[in-house]
């Protein structure tokens, strides 16, 4: 059972309610903004974000996917590992690609660009520090400063909020293989995810 206590969709209120269509939604769906729902109004922010970025973001939705992917990984968040997210034309990173996520460097199905931005990733998830000039002047190759800055945004995001997550246990409403505590470290490419 997770840490904190989920509101059902239903119970969602306003300005939250509207904002993410929590009656129409499932708990899956809702993910842990079910339990950000007892904050109504900064959760409602945080939405407001995480739509703007999504919507008005330059990365392509591929990229923006995996890094998520990667940095759920490095979080063991299993409600980020367990949710695939369409992008606006219905495409959705499929399971052979997420598979090649366990070593990226070697990867087939990956543009430099996409390896560019998960080394970045690691890097922001596991040793932030160990980010310098270099690795700057690397994304530099395949990216603007701009999407440079989103790209950083999208995995801050990630990390600090799928740290939450994973520190409140929120896993209730997912699949059986990623709801399972005491199997230790799990992947995104470990079980059949769902996609929204």
């Amino acid at each position: 059972m997770s840490r904190l206590h989920f509101v059902k969709p239903a119970d969602v209120a306003e300005p939250l309610r509207s904002l993410v269509d929590a009656p129409n939604k499932t708990q899956l769906e809702l993910g842990p903004i079910g339990v950000y729902a007892q904050i109504p109004e900064i959760a409602a922010a945080y939405a407001t974000f995480t739509t703007t970025l999504r919507a008005k973001g330059m990365l392509p939705r591929r990229l923006v996917e995996l890094v998520r992917l990667r940095v759920a990984f490095h979080n063991q968040c299993r409600s980020c590992m367990a949710v695939r997210y369409r992008d606006a034309a219905g495409d959705e990173v499929d399971e052979t690609l997420v598979c090649q996520l366990s070593d990226h460097q070697v990867a087939g199905d990956l543009s430099d660009a996409e390896k560019a931005a998960l080394d970045f990733a690691d890097k922001f998830a596991n040793e932030h520090l160990s980010i310098d000039d270099a690795v700057i002047e690397s994304l530099k190759s395949f990216f603007t400063e701009a999407e440079i800055i989103e790209l950083g945004m999208n995995v801050a995001l990630c990390v600090g909020f799928g740290r939450l997550a994973a520190s409140l246990d929120l896993v209730d409403y997912l699949p059986q293989e990623f709801a399972i505590r005491d199997q230790g470290p799990i992947a995104p490419w470990s079980g059949k995810p769902v996609i929204i």
